[in-house]
């Protein structure tokens, strides 16, 4: 059982110096698009090299992920290193009911979430008929910062 409430997984926490602890990280992008079918696969990271987390859980909205479930095709892989701590969460098969905010919460870092989305076949996002993975906050980013290039470049070819 972890210790919180899962209203206080998105705050900041903090060592018993004060100082902020270490941060989970999912790999991919912030919304996750699968087939219904497929095999979700979901990467969390913890750079923590003083003192690995003792445990990672993950949460599918507020419930913890049930490994024992009679779904079945939920597994977890933990693995241990000098460098820091990687869980990857599978969940084979997914369904429409596998859609959702997944988050990984480690015992000594703040939490870190995805949301994913389960698609039935022939279904398409409009983010993702435009080759983007939608609510990525980085992709978007990116996308101001070309455009602000192009008009930059533009300006400095007419004023020539």
């Amino acid at each position: 059982m972890v210790g919180f409430l899962l209203e206080d997984v998105t705050g900041v926490l903090r060592d018993s110096g004060g100082v902020a602890a270490a941060q989970a990280n999912i790999w991919g992008p912030e919304d996750v698009y699968v087939k219904k079918g497929s095999t979700i696969s979901l990467t969390c990271t913890v750079n923590v090299h003083s003192t690995p987390p003792s445990s990672v859980h993950w949460y599918q909205g507020s419930s913890v992920v049930d490994f024992d479930s009679p779904r079945g095709g939920i597994s977890l892989e933990t693995e241990k290193t000098a460098s820091g701590t990687t869980s990857k969460l599978l969940v084979t098969k997914a369904s429409l009911t596998d859609s959702g905010n997944y988050t990984c919460v480690p015992s000594n870092a703040n939490p870190a979430s995805v949301y994913v989305h389960v698609l039935n076949a022939g279904e398409y996002p409009a983010a993702m008929q435009h080759g983007e993975h939608g609510g990525s906050s980085s992709s978007c980013v990116a996308q101001l910062s070309c455009h602000f290039l192009v008009v930059l470049l533009l300006s400095l070819m007419m004023a020539r």
